[in-house]
């Protein structure tokens, strides 16, 4: 063996009973698995590490990331390695950087800078899904996947128009979407609050979903809304799901706004109902209650027609503008999940200027009244002096509604994690530990074996991946080994950027990229494609 775990307290993923085993590891994979009080020599290894209590699991797969750049910027991406991730999926939410053109690729890159960055330091090299997964495989810190953005690939057909596709145009994104898929994409995602996707209709949606089902995907939609309306928003994607034939995941899956207090069982009954049904279907969710999206991501669809320099010059022109503040303060815009803004609950996380740094922290509203203003009026400047590059969290999540999706039985775990920023979303970097430390040992909302299965098995089967998560002999060895007892997220939203604590080692493809609570110099993630094989 090259390595062995010995005496290590397995949770295999599955959730079962935990056992105790020798693990040994030799070319990548997990070669023997020796439970506790079986007979034969215990295997010996090159290298033999005494596991003393600690839980060997298999390592976490993330369900929803936003490391598209980050994986090429940061090679130590720490956010992620020292939770014990050592899978991500990217390409969420209908935005990403391939498929695209030059065109797009400026519009799309301005569109998210408030994602990832403006993209200073990595050399946008690829055109193509293919080609951005090869770019990955020169190596990075843990695993990725990748879903066809369709709202990238809607502004790759139709740039940032508002209206329906032609049968040209349908044909055309339908054959991109199917280049994705065979070049190892596992899925296509939409973000359906976010142009351009949220331009198109159910029915356009249908079609392309008929092209991820031909080829193995699921369909990850950030569906119309997590606010008012937001169960209807749901079962609208069911009906996609189904009538496309199509698996489904459901993106950081809840309901928010006040508007929807403790109505995750309304949800939870609607899933299960589709699930009786037949239809294919799983969720992701995070464990926290605020969310994080841009500033602009707020504003009416009508308002991104044509692209983010419209958007900016609708703001500059007073009638435009006025429209703008209407839908979001009295209408509730679409953008906001058709709730009118409340801007006490609108704090400002990141900013792509750092000019701009001192309104990080503090909510729209607060900012207003120390300077005098009316919010929409701090809001406004924002949007045009940063570009639209502007972070934020939205305070609108129930305990409730989050505790009682976490339980379900197609429940995975996603952090929906926005690196950049001075002040991100402490779930970037404590979605795992927290679901560990706070929701199984000190609140008992799951069970330790049932966590590690929402967190690896689950996921793993979603992706149809047959060598990963799960502790199984001929698996490959992506592990995690986590003290139960300390494990805990040390990101808070006043320093976000806190490792965790109690997770010493964690392995990809076997080898150490944490190692006493200290990432190593080990790039060893790849591509993980559609067909199965790792990339290339």
């Amino acid at each position: 063996m090259d390595l062995v775990l010995r005496d290590a307290r397995v949770v295999d993923g599955t959730a079962g009973p935990a056992y105790r085993a020798d693990v040994g590891i030799a070319g990548g994979r997990i070669a023997v698995i020796r439970r506790e009080g079986e007979g034969g020599p215990r295997p010996g290894g090159r290298r033999v590490l005494r596991a003393d209590g600690l839980v060997l699991a298999p390592g976490f797969i993330d369900m929803h990331a936003h490391s598209d750049l980050a994986l090429l910027r940061d090679p130590d991406h720490f956010a992620k390695a020292a939770q014990g991730v050592t899978l991500e999926v990217i390409g969420q939410d209908g935005l990403s950087y391939a498929p695209v053109d030059d065109r797009t690729l400026d519009a799309v890159r301005q569109a998210i800078t408030g994602w990832n960055g403006d993209g200073t330091g990595v050399d946008v090299d690829w055109r193509t899904v293919g080609e951005y997964l090869d770019r990955l495989d020169r190596g990075i810190a843990v695993n990725a996947a990748y879903l066809v953005p369709q709202g990238t690939v809607r502004a790759l057909v139709l740039g940032w128009e508002d209206r329906p596709a032609t049968d040209g145009e349908l044909r055309r994104m339908r054959r991109l979407v199917a280049e994705g898929l065979e070049q190892g994409a596992v899925g296509l995602s939409s973000g359906l609050t976010y142009a351009p996707g949220m331009y198109a209709s159910d029915a356009e949606l249908v079609e392309l979903c008929r092209v991820v089902a031909e080829y193995g995907g699921y369909f990850c939609p950030h569906h119309r809304s997590y606010g008012a309306g937001a169960l209807d928003a749901y079962a609208q994607m069911v009906e996609v799901a189904r009538a496309a034939g199509c698996a489904l995941h459901l993106a950081h899956a809840t309901v928010n706004f006040s508007v929807n207090a403790g109505r995750a069982p309304e949800l939870l009954a609607l899933l299960d109902a589709a699930l009786a049904d037949g239809v294919d279907l799983s969720l992701d969710s995070y464990p926290y209650l605020p969310g994080c999206t841009t500033l602009a991501a707020l504003l009416p669809s009508w308002a991104f027609e044509g692209g983010p320099e419209a958007v900016l010059a609708r703001l500059r022109d007073p009638e435009a503008c006025a429209r703008i503040r209407h839908a979001l303060e009295v209408e509730g815009s679409d953008g906001c999940h058709g709730v009118p803004v409340d801007w006490d609950t609108v704090e400002v996380s990141g900013t792509a200027d750092p000019a701009l740094a001192g309104y990080v922290g503090r909510t729209v509203a607060r900012s207003a009244a120390d300077l005098g203003e009316e919010p929409f009026a701090v809001a406004r400047r924002l949007l045009l002096a940063d570009r639209l590059g502007t972070t934020v969290l939205q305070h609108v999540g129930h305990e409730e509604n989050v505790r009682a999706i976490m339980r379900h039985r197609v429940h995975t775990g996603g952090s929906d994690g926005i690196l950049v920023g001075d002040r991100p979303h402490p779930r970037a970097y404590g979605t795992f530990p927290h679901y560990l430390g706070h929701y199984v040992r000190e609140l008992g909302v799951l069970s330790l074996e049932e966590c590690v299965a929402h967190l690896t098995g689950r996921p793993a089967a979603r992706l149809r991946l047959p060598d990963r998560g799960l502790v199984r002999e001929g698996h490959r060895a992506d592990l995690v080994l986590f003290d139960p007892e300390t494990v805990a997220a040390g990101a808070t939203f006043d320093r976000p950027r806190t490792p965790p604590v109690g997770i010493p080692y964690v392995l990809v493809d076997g080898r150490f990229v944490i190692e006493d609570g200290r990432r190593t110099d080990v790039l060893a993630g790849r591509s993980v494609r559609r067909t199965g094989h790792r990339g290339r």
